[in-house]
């Protein structure tokens, strides 16, 4: 049973919601958190809501923040387990707190129209799979971007373009990945495929 909380920061009026796949932790260079910080404030200033992970901590937190500091509804998701290690985020719009990580995807997913994965670690890369499996079975048709930053991705793609050639993975499915190379690269291929 999900338990939902109006943070401080009540923002109601938004014009889709755009989840954000992205590491607790901050990364071994400052860029990381600046191009977390960069797509919360871009979220937000296009007029769309933001949800995720619902932590304080690493990016999450610098992206959480970026939106709230741009005047942005924020809708963060937790499981209860990560409550205290990710430290749920006391400023955002709305806080939903969850039973596992496997209803944390699910209401994220239910909850959004679009999907950006940030740098991130293996939660990242499970909920960024997460998403995609969903659309290659056609569960939903959300676009889902990633963002590049500095090659970040490279030996991710690389991999899905070797499924593809041993014949496991069908072009289509690789293509329908929107690949970014900066913030404003990322939101506007999204505002461009949303359905």
């Amino acid at each position: 049973m999900a338990a939902v909380t109006a943070g401080v920061n009540s923002v109601t009026r938004y014009r889709k919601t755009i989840c954000v796949f992205c590491g607790a932790k901050k990364g071994n260079d400052p860029k990381y958190v600046q191009a977390a910080t960069a797509a919360g404030v871009a979220i937000a200033k296009a007029g769309h809501r933001l949800a995720y992970g619902g932590g304080n901590v690493g990016l999450m937190g610098a992206l959480a923040d970026g939106a709230l500091s741009a005047g942005g509804a924020v809708l963060g998701i937790i499981p209860h387990k990560l409550l205290e290690r990710e430290l749920a985020h006391k400023g955002i719009s709305q806080i939903e707190v969850v039973a596992d990580m496997a209803t944390r995807k699910e209401r994220m997913i239910a909850e959004s129209d679009a999907f950006l994965s940030l740098p991130g670690g293996l939660g990242t890369l499970d909920e960024l799979f997460e998403v995609l499996t969903l659309r290659q079975i056609g569960y939903h048709s959300k676009p889902s971007a990633i963002l590049n930053l500095d090659g970040y991705f490279d030996l991710l793609l690389a991999a899905l373009n070797g499924f593809v050639a041993a014949g496991l993975v069908d072009q289509k499915e690789v293509a329908q990945l929107l690949v970014a190379s900066n913030v404003a690269q990322a939101i506007e291929l999204l505002e461009t495929n949303l359905c």
